[in-house]
């Protein structure tokens, strides 16, 4: 790792200072145009990512359980495999083109850093990092190493949010001044993907064999394991994950952000009535108040999120009878549109012969569409062709980080002030000391550069 970190740093500052970009090499070590591709974190999501590479090669595959791992190992037994990607870049990084990223988001910002430093093209799942300063970095990082980047939100690349986009671009909501978003209760049950703990703190448990759970830490503080951190539920513990916030809004939230042109808000109040602000653990309901600014002619918005099973009030003149356990809403003074947690099969809110007239009539579509509405798939695509993905991290980081933004207004059961200029929540010093966070010795990037 030593290595990495010297001759990536020593490689980009003359980079910097002669003005210009090292450019990747796309094909250099890959018969008949094939991609050498790097997979880190193989069981769980990681396979569903890696399972749509199949006319490549896989070179790599890293992963801090070997157990969970197994599946994939034993598919690709030509591919070299690693628990620390550290080690992997450092001794295959000539042999590396583009890298599929994952991990639980604690992890996300170190390994894109690397790879990235190394001039390779990354696939990262949502959310794209853990903290605002990662999120910038990284979208800086992506830019100066001219890198083709992406964000598995597989919605971004539906035909549904097309649709969204277009009907809203030519006017057929009007003018858009409240969101609602929704998802239903948490089911808390060991070994799923929201488990409690039976206690706080949470006590130690036997690490289970072939995994290292040190690596797994990664830049986190130490603490003694506990099964409710891995291989599932590590989404409820901040320190590690985001909350259902920062991994469902990346779907629910990206069809409003994207039409709307949202950008970040500038305050984010959240309303917990039982908060675990000690254990920075989430909370079983909550409602997230997002507040954004008028945006040129745009008016402003009120984004409302709803947790654990509470949903919108609704309104009578919404002609809506009732919600279903996930979805989004928005408003407008024309027509009202609402879709599930995903913007795949977006509808407006209109008798049904109204909508099948409307569906007829439909405007145009303007949006290039993504073939098999894969991301995996737009992102190996856009290195072939050196263009960019729709949710690359240009795009992603802001998406990401106006949720994370939401996030630690729901872990502190606070309103936040944003200043998103100066990446400063003005009102809560306490709180913006996490807009970037402490990490481990052994762990910090991209602090050199940016």
């Amino acid at each position: 790792m030593k290595n990495i970190s010297r001759r990536s740093f020593i490689s980009s500052s003359t980079a910097l200072s002669a003005g210009f970009f090292i450019l990747p090499n796309l094909y250099g070590n890959s018969p008949n145009n094939k991609l050498n591709i790097a997979v880190i974190g193989v069981g769980g999501r990681g396979r569903a990512n890696w399972s749509s590479v199949k006319n490549e090669n896989i070179v790599a595959m890293c992963d801090v359980d070997f157990n969970r791992a197994s599946k994939g190992f034993n598919l690709h037994p030509n591919a070299r495999r690693f628990k620390d990607f550290r080690v992997m870049f450092d001794k295959m990084g000539k042999e590396i083109d583009a890298v599929i990223i994952s991990t639980p988001d604690h992890t996300h910002f170190p390994a894109t850093m690397i790879a990235m430093e190394l001039g390779k093209h990354v696939y990262v799942e949502k959310p794209l990092a853990h903290n605002v300063w990662q999120l910038r970095t990284l979208k800086k990082a992506a830019k100066y190493y001219k890198i083709v980047s992406q964000m598995g939100n597989q919605g971004h690349t539906t035909n549904g949010i097309r649709l969204i986009k277009e009907w809203y671009d030519a006017g057929i909501l009007g003018e858009v001044k409240e969101v609602h978003a929704w998802h239903g209760a948490f089911n808390f049950r060991p070994n799923f993907y929201w488990t409690k703990p039976e206690s706080f703190p949470p006590p130690e448990h036997k690490i289970p064999e072939n995994f290292d759970y040190d690596l797994w830490l990664g830049p986190a503080s130490y603490r003694p394991f506990n099964s409710a951190y891995h291989p599932l539920a590590w989404r409820g513990f901040y320190d590690f994950g985001n909350g259902m916030l920062g991994d469902w809004s990346c779907h629910t939230l990206d069809a409003p952000f994207w039409s709307l042109n949202l950008g970040m808000p500038e305050t984010v109040e959240a309303i917990v009535p039982n908060p675990m602000t000690k254990h920075s653990f989430i909370a079983d309901q909550s409602l997230t108040i997002f507040k954004f600014n008028s945006r040129g002619e745009k008016p402003p918005v009120t984004l409302k999120w709803y947790e654990g099973g509470e949903k919108p009030k609704i309104n009578p003149d919404w002609g809506i009878e009732k919600l279903k356990g996930s979805g989004m809403l928005m408003i407008g003074d024309k027509n009202i549109l609402i879709t599930g947690g995903r913007p795949d099969k977006p509808k407006l809110v209109m008798p049904e012969d109204q909508w099948s007239e409307f569906i007829k009539n439909a405007p145009e579509k303007s949006i290039p569409r993504v073939a098999n509405n894969k991301p995996v798939d737009e992102w190996i695509n856009a290195i072939k062709t050196n263009t960019l993905p729709g949710s690359n991290f240009n795009y992603a980081s802001d998406l990401t980080e106006m949720a994370i933004v939401g996030s630690l207004a729901q872990r502190f059961a606070a309103k936040i002030e944003y200043d998103s200029k100066n990446m400063k929540i003005t009102n809560r010093p306490d709180i913006d000391a996490f807009i970037k966070e402490p990490v481990r010795e052994g762990w910090s990037f991209g602090d050199r550069l940016f």
